[in-house]
Parts: structure tokens; C-alpha cells; sequence
């Protein structure tokens, strides 16, 4: 069945959203990727994630090659130009390929008489590639990051700041959750292997996988049945640090999109688990995620600063806190994140979790209180709070 949709347009739309219109790419991207077929679902994925990795490196290659940049609504055909160089040069797609479908996507954009232009800028592209890209190189964009974060990496890791950058700048691994309740690590690697899908165990995380290769989730054994979730490693250790128990009320506070809350449900299936959130849209993400792994919470939708409107007197034996904070430490899956912070964000955002910390501290059953501190620093009024607890 021949599909209705452009991808390299789809991909302008997102980026157009993520840059222009200052909106999160793990809300943008799934709101636009319905009704889209798997493989061409993570051909989507690569485009938008991979351009917004090296945003600095097409810019420049643009700026080279138009005398005036496209303004107004015409924007959209600048991020479809976007994504036609990201595939020219980071991509095994063959160039006619490349070119044919990016050139269409003006149309579907409802620009079709700019179509000449956009296959003019990519061929002569194609001419000036090698010199373009080394240009590019030498520029002092190179590091893939703004300015103003390169210096705060520099100044706070003096000796590690090119590692951290380069790291930054790589994709990311896929790593999977093995849903204990229906299989054991074990098991799961030789469905895997079954499927011919390489894989290793985390030395450290007793349900974690790494895949050797990404793939599409409907190629994981399982999947749809809830067997197994694409979790970060580093996500799954803190369930081990908060070690929930069968038959205790647990918060987990700003839960979107869901995986900890799970996670939860997985180590401890009768706990009752209360799961907040003040994105109403990314709440659904919540459900949906319950609903697939065949798990029950109750879904809220609260700000954490104000805990008496959504949870009353309730006191909660366990409470997992993952407050908002500048995301500069997760930039290598969430590359959009170099281009939506801004350097003030930081101390509002070190401002918004005191006060979180501040109005969730007393829902804690206090005799069973305990902390394990996440992050090295805390306001100072939070860190005694936290040490004399």
C-alpha cells in the first residue's frame, strides 16, 4: 500500500516546532509520527534526532549556500533543507533517493514552486561537499554545542570537557527492561538471540540489556505483550536506590512519561503507586505505558510545589522525586536540549526544585525516612533539610 506521507516533510515540521517554536522533541515527535509505519517511524527518529546533533554543521553548510536566508513561513523549507543535508552526509541513503524525497517534501509542505530551489541548494551541495564540511570543521561551531554550555562544560570539567563534548555528540545506546513479571534476564537474552538480536546483560542492573544494534521496538520479542521497555540503565538504578516494597503507598513525582512508575509495579506488583505530573499530555504517556505492561496507578495531575491540593494529609512511604533540572546531563538522547536551555534556565531550574524539595518533603513517613542524594549539590537550605533528616 503506497503511504500518503513525506517523511523529510514530517521531519521539517518537527524541527520547525523544536527551534522555532521552542517546543520539547519527545513531545513533538510523537504527536506527529501517528499512523506512520514502523520502519519509516524510525527513519523519522533518525532524521530529526540526528539533525539537531549536528544543527551547528548544517546551518553553516545553509549559510554557504543561499545568499538570503528563508524568513517567515517560508522557514519550514530551511528545516527541509535541514534534513536533505543531514541525509546527504550522515546517512547510507542513496543521494537520487535522498534528493527525490526531500525536493517532494516541498510540495507537501505547500511550497511547490520552490522546488527548484530546494534541488538546487542540494546539488550544488553535492559539488561543494568536501570542502563545505571541511570549512565546517574548522569552525568554531565544530563542537556541536552553543556557546554559552561549552564554557560551563569547560569550566566545570577543565580535564574532561572534550570526552564529555564527543560523548555528547554520539548516539546514544539502546537499552531494554526486562519485565520480571513475565520473564527473567536470562530468558529474555535467548528470546533475543532467537530473533537474531544481539545483546549483554548490565553488570550492575538486574533487569537491564543493552542491544548490541538499535532496533524498532516491534522487532523485540514480546513487546506488544509487555515483556520488555526501552529504559536507560542509569533510569532502572534508581529504582534499586528507592527499593520499593508490596503493600506500600509510593509517590512518584513528575512521572512522564511513565518508565519509573512501571518499574515500580515490576519490582513491587502490590504496591499502590500514586503517579503526578503537571504536563496533562505527557500523563497520557503515563496510561498508555500502564495500559501496555498491564500494570494499575493512580494518574494525577499536580504541581509538586502544591502536594495539599493533589494528595491532602497523605503521607507516603516512599517518595521518588524526578524534578525538573536543565537536562544537560541526558544531551546525548535528548539532543534538542542544546538548542532549547538557555544559561539562565540553570538557576531557575536549581530555584524550581528547592522549592519542590521544600513542599514534597513532609509527605514522607518520617520514621522510615531516608535520602540518597542524586545530584552533588542542593540549595543549602535543602542539603541540612536532607542531613538532619
Amino acid at each position: 500500500m503506497k503511504t500518503t506521507y513525506n517523511i523529510r516533510a514530517i521531519a521539517a515540521k518537527v524541527i520547525n516546532n523544536v527551534l522555532n517554536k521552542g517546543k520539547s522533541l519527545s513531545v513533538v515527535l510523537p504527536a506527529l509520527q501517528q499512523n506512520i509505519s514502523d520502519k519509516d517511524r524510525t527513519l523519522l527518529q533518525e532524521l530529526c534526532f540526528g539533525a539537531l546533533r549536528v544543527l551547528p554543521t548544517l546551518e553553516f553548510c545553509i549559510q554557504q549556500l543561499m545568499v538570503r536566508p528563508m524568513e517567515g513561513k517560508k522557514r519550514i523549507l530551511h528545516y527541509l533543507l535541514m534534513i536533505g543535508l543531514y541525509q546527504l552526509i550522515y546517512t547510507r541513503i542513496p543521494a537520487h533517493a535522498a534528493l527525490a524525497e526531500t525536493v517532494a517534501g516541498a510540495t507537501t509542505l505547500k511550497w511547490p514552486q520552490l522546488k527548484g530551489l530546494v534541488n538546487g541548494v542540494l546539488r550544488q551541495f553535492q559539488r561543494k561537499q568536501i570542502m563545505l564540511l571541511e570549512q565546517a570543521t574548522n569552525d568554531n561551531s565544530h563542537h556541536l554545542h552553543p556557546n554559552w554550555l561549552l564554557e560551563r562544560i569547560k569550566k566545570a570539567y577543565p580535564e574532561q570537557w572534550q570526552q564529555i563534548v564527543v560523548a555528547n555528540n554520539t548516539k546514544p545506546p539502546m537499552w531494554l527492561r526486562v519485565n520480571r513479571i513475565h520473564h527473567s534476564r536470562s530468558q529474555y537474552l535467548a528470546l533475543l538471540q532467537q530473533a537474531g538480536i544481539e545483546a549483554t546483560s548490565h553488570p550492575v542492573y538486574a533487569d537491564a540489556i543493552r542491544l548490541t544494534l538499535p532496533c524498532p521496538v516491534g522487532q523485540l520479542p514480546g513487546f506488544s505483550q509487555g515483556w520488555v521497555t526501552v529504559q536507560d540503565a542509569s533510569a532502572q538504578g534508581c529504582i534499586d536506590l528507592l527499593d520499593p516494597k508490596n503493600g506500600e503507598y509510593i509517590l512518584d513525582l513528575c512521572a512522564a512519561p511513565g518508565g519509573k512508575t512501571t518499574y515500580i509495579l515490576e519490582v513491587a506488583p502490590k504496591a499502590e503507586v500514586l503517579a503526578v505530573d503537571i504536563d496533562k499530555q505527557r500523563l497520557r504517556c503515563v496510561k498508555e505505558n500502564l495500559q501496555r505492561l498491564q500494570l494499575q496507578a493512580r494518574i494525577k495531575i499536580g504541581d509538586g510545589r502544591t502536594p495539599d491540593i493533589w494528595c491532602g494529609e497523605q503521607l507516603f512511604d516512599r517518595i521518588l522525586l524526578d524534578a525538573p533540572c536543565s537536562a544537560t546531563g541526558v544531551i546525548r538522547r535528548h539532543p534538542d536540549i542544546k538548542w532549547l536551555r538557555r544559561d539562565s534556565d540553570i538557576a531557575e531550574l536549581t530555584k524550581l526544585q528547592a522549592e519542590i524539595m521544600d513542599a514534597i518533603w513532609p509527605k514522607l513517613k518520617k520514621e522510615d525516612s531516608w535520602y540518597m542524594p542524586l545530584v552533588p549539590f542542593y540549595p543549602k537550605k535543602i542539603k541540612n533539610k536532607l542531613c538532619h533528616s
